[in-house]
């Protein structure tokens, strides 16, 4: 199987390269083909002539999102629309990462895929309106919607909360916003099961469990046996450019529905923080 993945140097997508390494795996950069030109992308995927395609590439910068939202529907809905219509013309089927903040934050209980979206700011809108593009043009399209990203080898929150500590003796950190902690290596190795499986349609994956940031900020801490302080505070007392929203908690079930299965989180950062090694 030939895979070629949008965004390769991210987080998330140099995981995904491992992930699909067994078979015949095309990375590409931000600098290799930008998605706003639809020329280069249709040029990029002709040229790799991939079974599948995984668009994880993306304007992630949530706050940099809400100052210009220009850029953030060029790049994550008319961007992921050039790739899906470039993959339509060559047959190649197309898995695109989406994310919980397509969702108001407003249940008290898990997400499912079929809930209505009602995002509350820019980046959310631009994920859930290439939702609906990418449906539209290919209707097997494969959508994986994700939370929480952490993982090696670039910037995450465990991460930040590490760095941080080590030169500040409190962190203040928010506690009414709850969600779901994922492990990148986790969600890379999920996805390469799904297109295996031939998967379409929506699917959340983020490993089980729920959290807070306050709560996820003290375990990194406890794990590293940190004498920092972790200090509880309200979204209110700490005001960013973007709202959040308080609960984007993903329901499992769809993923489970494949087979598939990933581990709590608590494990996850356990595990991150051991191949970090330090």
């Amino acid at each position: 199987m030939r895979v070629l993945v949008f965004g390769a140097s991210g987080l998330l997508g140099k995981d995904l390269v491992s992930a699909f390494a067994t078979g015949e795996v095309i990375g590409l950069s931000s600098k290799d083909a930008d998605l706003r030109d639809a020329r280069q992308v249709l040029s990029s995927i002709r040229e790799a002539q991939p079974d599948w395609i995984i668009l994880s590439a993306a304007y992630a910068d949530v706050d940099a999102c809400e100052k210009d939202p220009v850029k953030a529907f060029a790049v994550n809905r008319d961007g992921a629309a050039h790739v899906a219509r470039a993959a339509a013309q060559i047959g190649s089927r197309l898995l695109f990462l989406s994310s919980d903040y397509v969702f108001n934050g407003e249940k008290h209980t898990p997400y499912e895929t079929e809930d209505p979206k009602n995002p509350i700011n820019v980046y959310g809108r631009s994920k859930a309106e290439a939702e609906t593009m990418l449906l539209e043009i290919i209707s097997e399209c494969c959508i994986v919607r994700t939370a929480w990203l952490f993982g090696l080898g670039g910037k995450c929150f465990p991460d930040t909360m590490l760095r941080l500590a080590k030169t500040q003796p409190e962190l203040r950190v928010v506690d009414d916003q709850r969600g779901c902690p994922t492990y990148t290596s986790d969600l890379a190795n999920a996805i390469s099961a799904l297109t295996r499986k031939q998967a379409s349609g929506i699917v959340h994956v983020t490993n089980s469990g729920s959290c807070s940031w306050f709560e996820f900020a003290r375990r990194i801490l406890a794990t590293r046996s940190s004498q920092a302080k972790v200090i509880p505070v309200t979204t209110a007392e700490f005001p960013r450019p973007a709202k959040r929203p308080a609960y984007s908690v993903l329901s499992s079930r769809s993923l489970q529905g494949f087979g598939i299965e990933l581990p709590d989180w608590q494990d996850a950062l356990s595990r991150y923080l051991q191949q970090r090694g330090d």
